[in-house]
């Protein structure tokens, strides 16, 4: 059996970002992705739009906050979760995730722009200077 999203889209919204009592670190944010195809009977281009939850842990949620922004553009790969919990007034309700496994930024850095970042930037150099130490 396999488990295994890969998305491409836009960030919904600012990372969130909560450190737990264990320094633990979670990031979450919303991720839109678009479908367009054309309509059979009048011709008409339409996009239909898919959000989904995203979650990650550890030091990529800490890139995520550091880098991405509301439209940030992001490639995703990562595992479908499902998952219950009672709301404030005791109700249930789901709630289906991605779990991200890796995930790389589309956009360029900034005015200096050259290559796209991955999740692993060096974070011991300015940001000005890590385009150029890319190897792509």
């Amino acid at each position: 059996m396999v488990n295994k999203v890969i998305l491409i889209g836009n960030l919904g919204k600012d990372p969130e970002v909560k450190v737990f009592d264990n320094n633990n670190v979670k990031g979450s944010f919303s991720l839109a992705t678009n479908e367009v195809y054309k309509d059979r009977t009048t011709g008409e281009k339409k996009t239909i739009t898919e959000w989904h939850n995203i979650v990650m842990w550890g030091r990529q949620a800490e890139i995520a906050q550091k880098y991405l922004k509301k439209g940030s553009k992001v490639f995703i790969e990562g595992k479908i979760s499902s998952r219950k919990y009672q709301d404030k007034d005791g109700a249930d309700r789901f709630i289906t995730e991605i779990k991200v496994d890796n995930f790389q930024m589309l956009d360029s850095m900034g005015a200096e722009g050259g290559s796209s970042q991955s999740s692993n930037p060096p974070t011991d150099m300015p940001d000005s200077q890590m385009d150029d130490d890319l190897p792509f």
